[in-house]
């Protein structure tokens, strides 16, 4: 019996120390970002937000077809969790 506790033990303090790891290249709290795209492609594009340039994954939201609803040079707000290099969006609107 006193092995199983040990082993719920050891097993409950490995996942936090691996949880811990995986939060260093990303985030789960979600934010949004309000900027000007910059350039476009098929599952995502660029944003400059005027303090830096984000790489947007879009695919959540349109598909392999954010060419037909996101243009150069329109201003978005763009909600979503940084993940890795990456701003993965769960929406995408017009920014006033």
């Amino acid at each position: 019996m006193k092995s199983i506790a040990i082993a719920i033990i050891v097993g409950a303090l490995g996942h936090t120390g691996l949880a811990g790891c995986a939060s260093s290249g990303s985030s789960s709290v979600s934010s949004t970002q309000i900027g000007t795209v910059e350039r476009v492609w098929e599952d995502g594009f660029s944003l400059n937000t005027g303090s830096r340039t984000l790489r947007v994954d879009s695919y959540d939201v349109f598909g392999d077809n954010t060419r037909q609803s996101v243009t150069q040079g329109s201003r978005v707000r763009v909600t979503g969790v940084f993940s890795g290099r990456e701003f993965d969006a769960s929406a995408v609107a017009p920014a006033p």
